[in-house]
């Protein structure tokens, strides 16, 4: 069985820290991993996507230089550090999974329930 689990969101201003994390379980543990979010009103978009190595890190446009992904094999968990968050953050960040690096950064296979980021001005 696949479950993703996300959580560390919240409500912060504008400039502030905040860090994500996603526990893994199942077959995913081995997969690359990413994160994508979903703002009201837009589609839901990818932020930033990681091996199971970590030897190949992708990011959006948006996000490069403030998110970093990491993760932590030995527990199964995937970080997403985001610094000088922006209004334009705010949205349902979602967990991703699946056994392509390639496919993680567009459909992947498995997902999270998703956290709430509110950045306030």
């Amino acid at each position: 069985q696949v479950q993703l689990v996300e959580s560390g969101g919240g409500l912060v201003q504008a400039g502030d820290s905040l860090r994500l994390s996603c526990a893994a379980s199942g077959r995913t543990s081995t997969y690359p991993m990413g994160w994508f979010r979903q703002a009201p009103g837009k589609e839901r978009e990818f932020v930033a996507a990681i091996s199971w190595s970590g030897g190949t890190i992708y990011y959006a446009d948006s996000v490069k230089g403030r998110f970093t992904i990491s993760r932590d094999n030995a527990n199964n968990t995937v970080y997403l550090q985001m610094n000088s968050l922006k209004p334009e953050d705010t949205a349902v960040y979602y967990c991703a999974s699946d056994f392509s690096i390639v496919r993680i950064r567009t459909r992947p296979d498995y997902w999270g329930q998703g956290t709430q980021v509110t950045v306030s001005s």
